[in-house]
């Protein structure tokens, strides 16, 4: 079942680079009493990913901030050594987006977001979508109905819901 607003995220070990390597962030660690927007999508380097999700939420974190936005998080099913390089690469770590994989893939199939598409090579990936929650439940919902499209899901839709 997919998550809708109104729903409290399930907790989630997510990985973000350390200092040290690899570390596990608790997502609830993340929400508590906070406000936080989460984008997902397929994967990091993919066409749409790099060239219009990601870059849509650079364009917005200013907007997203002014509304009282604590953090943006990025997060894919890739590992994270792959999420720190592409944020990197994006301007994404330079803007302030936190980059997390979510490698098990656990999280999005929690929310209802785990996809395949074995002919493009994506296995247990996410849809793409965005969301704002506020202490962990969910008030803001976006998921994208067509594949290969960033419009509901952009930065500016969100700063734009919110």
């Amino acid at each position: 079942m997919t998550i809708t607003v109104g729903d409290r995220l399930p907790q989630a070990d997510l990985l973000r680079m350390g200092a040290d390597g690899p570390e596990k962030v608790a997502l609830g660690d993340l929400l508590e009493g906070r406000r936080v927007v989460i984008f997902g999508l397929p994967g990091a380097y993919t066409g749409t990913c790099s060239t219009a999700h990601v870059p849509s939420f650079i364009r917005a974190m200013e907007a997203l901030r002014g509304k009282g936005v604590d953090e943006v998080i990025c997060l894919s099913v890739n590992d994270p050594f792959v999420m720190k390089a592409w944020g990197e690469a994006t301007g994404a770590a330079q803007a302030g987006i936190t980059m997390l994989g979510d490698a098990s893939c656990a999280f999005t199939s929690a929310i209802g977001m785990e996809f395949s598409n074995p002919d493009r090579g994506f296995i247990r990936r996410s849809k793409r979508y965005a969301l704002m929650a506020e202490d962990g439940v969910v008030k803001v919902w976006h998921p994208e109905e067509a594949t290969g499209t960033c419009d509901i899901s952009g930065g500016e839709s969100m700063a734009a819901a919110i």
